[in-house]
C-alpha cells in the first residue's frame, strides 16, 4: 500500500498515493495540515481504504470530515480505465518503459492510479522509479512480478461469464493393440473406461499440475472417445465448462492429455511405439477474448 518511489514511510507524515486515491473517489481535498491532524490509526485506515479495489467513499468522507482544517469538497475523480492504459500515460513513459494493455489490465486499481498520477506531473527519475516498482519485469510477462518473482495473474476484475473449451488429441497404435482395445481384450481391463476417469480426475486438478493456473469450480468436464478403424487410432475429446473469471482451456487440455497417457499405459505391453498427438484446443468461448475456433 506504500510505494518506495512515493517517499512515504510508515509514520505517514505525508499523504501516500493510496490515501490520495481514496480522497479522489470521495471528492475530498485534504491539506497536509489536515492530514497531520488525524490520529495515526485513522490515517492508516484511509490508506487501506485507498488500496481496496472498491473505495468505501462514505468511510473516507467521515474520516476526512474530522480533520483540522476539514477536507474541501470537489468533484470525485474516478480511476483510469482498467482495460487499456490512457494514451497520454503511455506517451509519458515512452518506448523505453512499455506498458501493454495485457500488463496494464493485470495491475491493481491502486497501481494503475499511481502510474497515472506519476505520469501526470513527475520528473523523469520519478517516472522511472514508479515504473520499475509497479511494472518492472511484469512488462516481460504477466506471470512475473515487478521484481521478477513468479505470480498468479489477478483475475479479480474480470467478469464472471460462462467459459467453455473443447480440446482433442489422438492415440495411434499398431493393429494388435487396436484390435484388443476394440474387442475389450486388454489384460489391464476397460481401457477407455479407466482413461475417461483418469482424464476427468486430472482436469479437476489442473491448478495442482500447471504452475500459476487458477483453481476453477468446473460445472462440466467430459472425456469422450471416437474410434478410427482406418487410422487405428482413438480420438480423445475433452469438454470443460465453468461460470468463472478465467478460461478453462487448460482443464480440457489436461483432461485429454492424461486420458491419452492412460490409454498408452494400459496398452504399452502390446505396443510400446504408441503415438500420442497432436494435442490441441479446437474451440473456446466466454470471456473478454471472445470465441476461438481454428
Amino acid at each position: 500500500m506504500l510505494y518506495r518511489f512515493d517517499g512515504v514511510d510508515e509514520s505517514l507524515e505525508l499523504l501516500p498515493l493510496a490515501t490520495r486515491r481514496a480522497l479522489d473517489h470521495a471528492g475530498c481535498r485534504l491539506s497536509r495540515e489536515g492530514w497531520g491532524s488525524l490520529p495515526v490509526p485513522l490515517r492508516k485506515q484511509l490508506v487501506t481504504l485507498g488500496a481496496n479495489a472498491v473505495v468505501d467513499v462514505d468511510l473516507v468522507r467521515e474520516a476526512a470530515a474530522i480533520a483540522t482544517p476539514p477536507a474541501e469538497q470537489m468533484e470525485p475523480v474516478d480511476d483510469p480505465p482498467a482495460d487499456v492504459p490512457p494514451g497520454e500515460l503511455v506517451e509519458a513513459f515512452g518506448g523505453g518503459m512499455p506498458l501493454s494493455a495485457a500488463v496494464w489490465s493485470q495491475l491493481s486499481p491502486l497501481d494503475r492510479y499511481a502510474l497515472a498520477k506519476v505520469a501526470g506531473r513527475s520528473s523523469p527519475e520519478r517516472l522511472a522509479a514508479a515504473y520499475e516498482e509497479i511494472v518492472g519485469r511484469t512488462a516481460v510477462s504477466t506471470h512475473l512480478g515487478p521484481q521478477g518473482g513468479a505470480r498468479m495473474v489477478d483475475v479479480g476484475q474480470k467478469a464472471t461469464t460462462l467459459r467453455r473449451a473443447v480440446s482433442r488429441t489422438e492415440v495411434t497404435m499398431n493393429a494388435e493393440a487396436y484390435d484388443r482395445l476394440r474387442a475389450h481384450e486388454v489384460a489391464k481391463g476397460d481401457v477407455l473406461g479407466v482413461a475417461r476417469v483418469a482424464g476427468i480426475m486430472a482436469g479437476k486438478r489442473t491448478s495442482d499440475l500447471i504452475p500459476l493456473c487458477h483453481p476453477i469450480a468446473l460445472s462440466k468436464l467430459t472425456v469422450d472417445f471416437e474410434l478410427d478403424d482406418d487410422a487405428r487410432a482413438v480420438r480423445v475429446v475433452g469438454t470443460a465448462e465453468a461460470l468463472d473469471r478465467t478460461g478453462v482451456e487448460m482443464e480440457s487440455l489436461v483432461a485429454v492429455s492424461v486420458a491419452a497417457l492412460t490409454i498408452y499405459d494400459m496398452l504399452k505391453s502390446v505396443d510400446r511405439a504408441i503415438v500420442i498427438g497432436p494435442t490441441r484446443l479446437i474451440e473456446k468461448s466466454g470471456g473478454r477474448s471472445g470465441s476461438f475456433a481454428p
